[in-house]
């Protein structure tokens, strides 16, 4: 946030809105423009007087837009790994640009944006209401996924040749990088193209984006996990249950889910460094819960610990990602090696839920947030705003430029309510 400045939160426009939007005939009310903002930082005081030039677009449907709908063609393209809530995204895109906005014609692109090469083969869905009328009540995406980038001009020629003005990209941060390198091409070329980003991210590490859809589902079925490792651990002599959860860059999940249990009795997350060894290391400090209390529960984020596992080859996924080293076989193996050396027996369960928990179908509170971020991309979209991805702050649906979505992770701040709440829950050291 230091580095940011007000310009940093202004929206791209294909030009000037001279179509009347077809929700008039629904008696829509709900017409905003584009004075209508929201303020980066909802608190007063000292501390945050610097930011209150800072505002973000409000998103919504605007009275005037940029597309004639009755010759608009716009598309979706799912990117990345799952996370419940993806098939609700595709429902609610579909629904409101067929039924409200009247567009006739709405495609699917099949396998990421590796569907959007034409060498790669894979056929373009005319998305049609046969096609969604279920799909909200699946986990997954029936679009298919895939990471790792495509050529920006070899999309872009796509979209000339099929006659696609929109293009709705789903998906992190990799895939929203990918939108902006697609919006560029788009304005290289002079094409009027709108491109617009919906964060999906079951780590909730998107900047701008409060709680991005899928997490809470995920928080729901990581602590029925917990449940059971903490069943385990208590059902055995010196029981450990250890339990690793998705959280690359950032600990949401697995935070989360144990203050969700209040069964943890140590989270280790990619924010706070910890030692293994030593009087305060965490191998001492689990032989004294266990001495104590016969029994714990260890929560640890993919991404923790990750400078105990240094290698000297450093691998990348085709997102571009790098490759984690497996700090839940790690622990589980050093606390087993640990135990062994102080001849004390433990009876360990180790759980990686992490593929069962992202292809789910999403709960409630993600279909409705999942609902409301399709809808309103919609909006954007039809209104000519390219080159920008739905945030998510204050309760409030905003536009924020992908650029400056994507400049950094977010991270859980450890300083924060949730954070504390966790050290409290847990009583786990302050490494």
């Amino acid at each position: 946030m230091l580095t940011l400045q007000p310009q940093d939160l202004e929206i791209t426009s294909l030009g000037p809105c001279t179509f009347t939007s077809p929700l008039i005939r629904l008696r829509d009310d709900g017409f905003l423009d584009d004075s209508c903002r929201i303020r980066l930082e909802h608190r007063v005081g000292p501390r945050y007087e610097h930011l209150d030039a800072f505002t973000l677009e409000e998103a919504g449907p605007r009275r005037e837009i940029f597309f004639d709908p009755a010759k608009t063609c716009a598309a979706l393209v799912t990117c990345g790994g799952l996370s419940p809530g993806l098939n609700n995204v595709i429902r609610s895109v579909y629904s409101e640009l067929s039924y409200n906005y009247e567009v006739p014609r709405v495609l699917g692109i099949r396998d990421g944006y590796m569907g959007l090469n034409p060498k790669v083969g894979r056929p373009i869905v005319e998305m049609s209401p046969a096609f969604v009328d279920h799909i909200h009540e699946l986990g997954g995406t029936v679009l298919g996924s895939s990471r790792g980038p495509e050529e920006p001009s070899v999309i872009v020629d796509t979209m000339v040749r099929e006659g696609i003005d929109i293009l709705f990209c789903v998906g992190g941060d990799g895939t929203q990088r990918g939108a902006m390198a697609i919006a560029e091409e788009s304005r290289r070329r002079g094409l009027k193209k709108a491109i617009v980003g919906i964060p999906k991210t079951i780590d909730n590490d998107i900047e701008f984006v409060y709680t991005s859809f899928g997490y809470y589902t995920a928080l729901e079925k990581a602590q029925e996990v917990l449940r059971g490792a903490h069943v385990e651990a208590r059902c055995a002599p010196n029981g450990i249950g250890l339990v690793k959860l998705m959280g690359r860059h950032a600990g949401y999940i697995a935070a989360g889910a144990a203050l969700a249990s209040q069964d943890a009795n140590f989270v280790l997350i990619p924010e706070v460094p910890f030692k293994l060894e030593g009087e305060n290391g965490f191998l001492a400090c689990l032989e004294r819960r266990i001495l104590e209390k016969n029994h714990a529960l260890v929560v640890v984020a993919e991404g923790a610990g990750q400078d105990l596992l240094r290698s000297d080859q450093v691998a990348r996924d085709a997102s571009g990602n790098l490759r984690l080293q497996d700090i839940g076989l790690f622990l589980r193996d050093k606390i087993l090696e640990y135990f062994r050396s102080r001849s004390i027996e433990v009876n360990l369960k180790y759980l990686d839920p992490s593929y069962f928990i992202r292809s789910v179908p999403a709960n409630p509170s993600d279909r409705i947030l999942s609902d409301q971020m399709a809808r309103m991309a919609v909006h954007a979209a039809m209104a000519g705003k390219t080159d920008l991805l739905m945030g998510y702050i204050h309760n409030e649906l905003v536009h924020v430029p992908i650029a400056t979505a994507v400049a950094r992770k977010k991270q859980l701040d450890v300083m924060g309510d949730l954070w504390t709440a966790v050290m409290r829950a847990t009583g786990q050291p302050a490494w």
